[in-house]
């Protein structure tokens, strides 16, 4: 690694939530790799307050600890942005990084985004061009508004680029591949080999489902009760589901849904991490979620997906006939679930093979030499 000269390209990566942690963790050890030294600093919103869905992330996905933790933490979306954008641009107006890298489609990536476009600070934006074209979600407009702050647009699939042509966003954009499918292919054979997630639940792989909820939408009362009953249902029917409960899952059960009780079958647990969640969907039969990660992960390790969403961002997914929509639909999904139960159970394990519609498994390399490019033609 070489700084061809000069100092250390000076970089500040932006994140705040489990998706963004598991995103930057091969982009930094690219950084160490890199043509040209970079001196990342890492600034940590705080948006994930939980200490396992936050710190955990850190040691196992063996990211530097971060410069500062702002600690934000929950709150209504325009008091917590606010509150980000202004810690972040005070932070950012001492540092004066020589570009800002924002990571999703978070309060956290919108609030770093526009912090660093007011000060002129060269923006990267790695997962650009990802759409549901559904605005009621609050990611949808934060990835929107995202893209176009930014100064450098890193596409996970040839679709991101596409939907960034349609918004004249091409001149700025590069096709990278995706960071998340260098993640798996990186950490897979680690979880399998060093999580006792199985043990620990007494479960036998291909004999289990794996659930998660978490999106705004799906966290509303009524709408959570929807989608535990018909979780329950799909427990009583297809057997065993293990359910982490995101944080704000559970606060709205504590708060709002007291009387709900899970079926015998639904097993609820604290929320896991990065190396224990792969192992479970490593051996899992299916996985449903609301969650875009969680849809991709299953989709890298072979499991079958069915999406608690009424659409996705990954179309790649349904058009590989790995995933599938039901959204709060009860009746949808025991179709679903029924389809799959007739169906051979694939081998688990082993990643999918390279060279798919996210790339090849190099992606952080390549937002690394584009994060490279921008900074030398800024300075």
């Amino acid at each position: 690694m070489s700084s061809q000269g000069g100092r250390a390209i000076r970089t500040a990566s932006i994140v705040g939530a489990r998706p963004q942690f598991v995103k930057l963790s091969p982009v930094s050890r690219a950084m160490r790799r890199a043509r040209l030294a970079i001196d990342d600093r890492i600034l940590h919103t705080g948006q994930h307050y939980d200490d396992v869905m936050s710190r955990i992330f850190f040691e196992e996905l063996q990211i530097p600890q971060p410069a500062v933790n702002l600690g934000i933490g929950s709150g209504p979306q325009g008091r917590q942005t606010a509150r980000m954008l202004e810690a972040i641009e005070d932070y950012l107006s001492q540092q004066r990084p020589d570009a800002v890298i924002v990571y999703g489609d978070t309060n956290s990536t919108l609030a770093g985004a526009l912090a660093a476009a007011k000060l002129h600070i060269p923006v990267a934006h790695v997962e650009a061009g990802l759409r549901s074209f559904n605005r009621m979600m609050p990611e949808e407009l934060n990835r929107i508004a995202t893209d176009h702050l930014s100064d450098l647009l890193l596409a996970p699939t040839q679709t991101a680029m596409d939907n960034l042509q349609r918004e004249g966003l091409s001149a700025r954009s590069s096709l990278t591949g995706d960071v998340m499918y260098d993640a798996v292919l990186f950490h897979a054979q680690l979880a399998r080999n060093n999580s006792s997630i199985l043990g620990s639940l007494n479960l036998t792989p291909g004999e289990y489902g794996v659930a998660t909820i978490h999106r705004a939408e799906n966290t509303r009362r009524e709408e959570l009760l929807t989608l535990l009953q018909a979780l329950n249902a799909a427990a009583c029917r297809f057997g065993r589901i293990i359910f982490p409960v995101h944080p704000r899952t559970s606060s709205i059960l504590r708060a709002d849904l007291p009387d709900w009780s899970p079926a015998d079958n639904l097993v609820l647990t604290d929320p896991l991490g990065y190396l224990d969640m792969l192992a479970l969907v490593q051996s899992a039969r299916w996985v449903l979620t609301d969650s875009g990660g969680l849809q991709k992960e299953a989709f890298f390790l072979n499991c079958p997906c069915v999406t608690l969403r009424d659409e996705t961002e990954w179309l790649e997914t349904l058009e590989a006939d790995a995933n599938s929509i039901a959204g709060r639909d009860g009746a949808r999904l025991a179709e679903i679930l029924s389809k799959l139960a007739q169906q051979p159970r694939a081998a688990r394990g082993a990643p999918r093979a390279a060279g798919g519609p996210f790339g090849t498994g190099h992606a952080a390399e390549q937002v690394v030499e584009a994060v490279c490019h921008l900074c030398e033609s800024t300075r």
